[in-house]
C-alpha cells in the first residue's frame, strides 16, 4: 500500500519500511516530522512509483537492535507533536480576536480584542480628553480651540478598523496613529481670530464698485495662515495632548493681474453696462446698474481666487423700492393691548422674490448685450419674530406711566407735533437688553411724515421750527423709562426750565445731535404703549415687575438767577416769553427691590435763565 503525505512535494520520496517488528522505519535523512502512514505495507512516493525494479531503493535492513530504534522513533515522534503543538498554539495566541496582539492606540492595548470590544475599550479611554480643548502655538501665541466649534472629534470606528489591518504578530508593537476628524473651514476661521492682522502680509484679490465702476485691487505674495498646514499638525497633536505648532507661512497669489483684469473686462464691466427687467407673474420691475452693483459681488475662497456671485440680501436693498412693485412683507408677531391687557398677535408671511433663484439667472444674463430680462418667482417669507418668540418676552402688565399736559388742543401745530411722533413710537418692543433710539426709531422729525412748525430752543432763544412739541413726548417717554428702571443711556434737559416737566427728570430733542436712549436692562421685554388726547400725552412701559418700586428724592433748588429783557427785532421768528429764573437742582432716583433699597442714582442739571424776549421796541 503507498501513500502521499499531503504536505510533500510530487518530486519528494520517501520509502517508509517496516522492521522485523512490525515498527516503521524511517530512512537516514527522511524527515522524523513527516506523520507516519500505519500501514504493514512497503510505501513507495511518487518519484519511485514508476520507476523499473532495478532502480528501486532496496527494502531497509533490519535494525540490529529493534529495541533502541524504536526508542528514537518514539522520541523523535514526541519532538514533532510538540512542535506541531507548539506552532498551534503559537498561531491561536497570534491570531485571537479581531486585533493583533501588540496593537496599540494612544497607550491602549487592544491586541486579542473584537472590534466591538476594542471600539469600546477606546472609545472609554479618550472620552476624558474628547472634551479637551486643543492648544494651538499659533504663530509664537500660545491659544486655545474648543473641539466643538471646529468639529475636531476622534473617529472611533474608523482608528479601530486601521488597527484590526496587518498579519499577525507574536513579539513587539505597532502604535496606530488615531483617526481625527477637524472642519478645516471652521479650524481656519477661529484660529485666524487670534492671528494679528499686521502679521498677516498676503494680499489676496478684489474687485469692487465705486458707483458702477469696477475697481482692482491686486494680489501679493506673502505671509498667511495655511487652512491645511492648520488642520493636519492639531489633529496629530491634540489626542496626544500636545501642543500643535502652526506657524504663518509664506503663500503665492492664487490668481495673476491679468486674471483679475479678465473678470473685469468680461463680468463685471457689462454686468452694470444696463439694467435688468425681472418678470414675476404678471408684474415685473427693473433693476438699475447703480443696485446691479451693489447686488453683484466677487467673493475670494481660502486660497484667493475671485468667483462673481449675487448678494441677494444686497441686492434687495439696493433696490428696495422697485421689489416692493411686486412684494408683500412679512408681518412679525406683536403685542397689543386689548381691554386693558397685552394679548400677542400672531404675524404674517409675505410673498417675496425668491433671490437664491433669481441670482443664478441674473448671473446668466449679466455678461450679455441689452435688453436684458430674467423671470422671477415669489415665495411665502415668515418674518423672524414669531409668536413663540414675543410670548418668550414676559410682557403681561404694566411696569410705569407718566403723562404730561399741554395747551391748545388737537388742533394746534405743536399739539399734531407730539401726537404724530406719540403715534410713531406707539407698540414699539425693546427687547431685554436692547437700547431705544428715539431719533433712530422716528428717523428725521420732516414735513414728509406729518410734522409742522412749532416753537423750538435754537441757540437759546425760542423760533418756529419743525417738529416742535416733541421734546414734550421725549419728556414723557424718558419719565416713563426711568420710573421702569431702565438704565438711562442718553437724555440732556432743557436748557431752560419749563413748569409743565418735572425739574431734572426731563429731556429735549434734536435730530440728528440730541437723542433719547435708554437700555432695557431686565430680562423681559417693554411694550411701549402711547396715548393722547386734546390736552395730554401719556407714556406706559408694560413687562413683568421687577422692582418694588422707583422714586424721585428731590435737593432743593440753590443758585436761583434772574431772568432778563431780551429785544428781538419783530417777524415771523420772534416768540414773545415771560421769562423764568435759572437754577441748580439734584434729583436722585431710588430703586426698591426685595423690601430693600438697592440703587440711588444721582441726576444734576443747572438751568439758565429763560429771558423776557420782547418782539420790537428797544
Amino acid at each position: 500500500m503507498t501513500s502521499r503525505h499531503e504536505g510533500a512535494r510530487p518530486d519528494d520520496t520517501v520509502i517508509l519500511n517496516e522492521g522485523p517488528d512490525g515498527r516503521v522505519v524511517v530512512p537516514d535523512g527522511a524527515d522524523a516530522t513527516v506523520p507516519l502512514p500505519m500501514s504493514s505495507e512497503t510505501v513507495v512516493m511518487p518519484a519511485q512509483r514508476d520507476a523499473p525494479p532495478e532502480e528501486r531503493l532496496p527494502p531497509a535492513e533490519p535494525d540490529p537492535a529493534p529495541e533502541r530504534s524504536g526508542r528514537k522513533w518514539l522520541v523523535a515522534a514526541g519532538v514533532a507533536g510538540l512542535l506541531v503543538v507548539a506552532a498551534g498554539g503559537a498561531g491561536a495566541y497570534a491570531t485571537a480576536g479581531d486585533i493583533p496582539r501588540g496593537t496599540e492606540v494612544l497607550g491602549l492595548d487592544l491586541g486579542a480584542l473584537t472590534r466591538a470590544e476594542a471600539e469600546k475599550a477606546l472609545g472609554e479611554h479618550v472620552a476624558s480628553r474628547a472634551a479637551q480643548p486643543a492648544r494651538v502655538r499659533l504663530d509664537g501665541k500660545d491659544v486655545t480651540v474648543k473641539p466643538e466649534a471646529v468639529g475636531l472629534a476622534l473617529d472611533v470606528p474608523a482608528t479601530v478598523d486601521a488597527a484590526a489591518t496587518g498579519g499577525p504578530r507574536l513579539w513587539g508593537i505597532k502604535d496606530i496613529t488615531p483617526v481625527v476628524r477637524v472642519e478645516q473651514a471652521k479650524l481656519e476661521a477661529a484660529l485666524r481670530k487670534f492671528v494679528d492682522p499686521e502679521r498677516v502680509t498676503v494680499k489676496k484679490p478684489a474687485i469692487t464698485f465705486q458707483g458702477v465702476t469696477p475697481v482692482a485691487s491686486y494680489p501679493k505674495a506673502g505671509l498667511d495662515l495655511d487652512g491645511a498646514v492648520a488642520a493636519e499638525r492639531v489633529t496629530r497633536a491634540w489626542p496626544a495632548a500636545q501642543v500643535a505648532d502652526v506657524p504663518l507661512t509664506t503663500r503665492a497669489p492664487a490668481m495673476t493681474d491679468a486674471q483679475v483684469d479678465g473678470l473685469i473686462t468680461e463680468v463685471a464691466k457689462p454686468a452694470v453696462a444696463a439694467p435688468v427687467t425681472v418678470t414675476v407673474g404678471g408684474r415685473s420691475f427693473r433693476l438699475t446698474p447703480a443696485a446691479l452693483a451693489k447686488g453683484l459681488v466677487f467673493r475670494s475662497d481660502a486660497a484667493g481666487r475671485l468667483t462673481p456671485a449675487i448678494d441677494g440680501a444686497q441686492l434687495r436693498a439696493a433696490g428696495r423700492a422697485e421689489f416692493g412693485k411686486v412684494e408683500t412683507a412679512a408681518q412679525p408677531a406683536t403685542v397689543r393691548l386689548t381691554n386693558g391687557r397685552p394679548q400677542v398677535v400672531a404675524g404674517a408671511p409675505g410673498r417675496l422674490v425668491d433671490v437664491t433663484k433669481l441670482a443664478p439667472e441674473l448671473l446668466t444674463v449679466l455678461t450679455g448685450p441689452a435688453p436684458r430680462a430674467v423671470a422671477g418667482v415669489l415665495t411665502e417669507a415668515e418674518h423672524a419674530t414669531s409668536r413663540a418668540d414675543v410670548t418668550k418676552l414676559g410682557i403681561k402688565e404694566r411696569v410705569s406711566t407718566f403723562t404730561t399736559y399741554f395747551t391748545g388742543g388737537r388742533s394746534s401745530p405743536r399739539s399734531q407735533n407730539i401726537i404724530t411722533v406719540a403715534q410713531a413710537v406707539d407698540g414699539a418692543i425693546v427687547r431685554p437688553g436692547a437700547t431705544f433710539s428715539l431719533n433712530g426709531h422716528t428717523g428725521e422729525r420732516d414735513y414728509a411724515k406729518g410734522y409742522k412748525d412749532a416753537p423750538v430752543i435754537v441757540n437759546g432763544v425760542l423760533e418756529p421750527g419743525v417738529g416742535g412739541g416733541a421734546s414734550q413726548f421725549t419728556t414723557t417717554l424718558f419719565n416713563a423709562a426711568y420710573y421702569a428702571g431702565l438704565e438711562d443711556v442718553e437724555h440732556k434737559p432743557h436748557s431752560f426750565y419749563f413748569s409743565r416737566y418735572p425739574s431734572v427728570i426731563e429731556s429735549t430733542i434734536f435730530y440728528p445731535t440730541l437723542d433719547l436712549r435708554f437700555k432695557n436692562t431686565t430680562p423681559y421685554g417693554i411694550l411701549i404703549d402711547t396715548a393722547t388726547t386734546g390736552r395730554s400725552v401719556t407714556v406706559s412701559m408694560w413687562s413683568t415687575k421687577v422692582y418694588d418700586s422707583v422714586k424721585t428724592v428731590y435737593g432743593p433748588r440753590r443758585n436761583v438767577t434772574s431772568p432778563s429783557t431780551v429785544h428781538r427785532d419783530a417777524g415771523p421768528k420772534c416768540i414773545t416769553s415771560s421769562g423764568l429764573p435759572g437754577f441748580t437742582q439734584d434729583a436722585w432716583r431710588v430703586i426698591r427691590k426685595d423690601g430693600r433699597e438697592i440703587e440711588r442714582e444721582k441726576f444734576t442739571w443747572r438751568y439758565d435763565p429763560e429771558p423776557r424776549f420782547v418782539c420790537g421796541g428797544e
